[in-house]
């Protein structure tokens, strides 16, 4: 976490706050190595996330390609 830190231009406690939600929500691991703390990133909770970006953008690509094909409505409001 300490070479991850000096790399950011946040603080070592915000680094480890977005730490825990990383880990917290599958993307990240974390091992204890003597009294270092090892994290890397989980393969599984990252495919996850990636299926997840692959089916939002292919609903929100296919709901504008049918906006976009579809035929200009008549307003009746006049």
């Amino acid at each position: 976490m300490g070479e991850l830190a000096a790399e950011l231009p946040v603080s070592r406690p915000a680094v480890s706050q977005h730490l825990k939600v990383l880990v917290r929500v599958g993307l990240v691991t974390c091992e204890a190595v003597g009294t270092r703390r090892v994290y890397r990133l989980d393969p599984q909770g990252v495919d996850a996330l990636r299926t997840y970006f692959e089916h939002f953008w292919t609903q929100a690509l296919t709901g504008f390609s049918q906006a976009v094909e579809a035929p200009p409505r008549e307003d009746n409001d006049t």
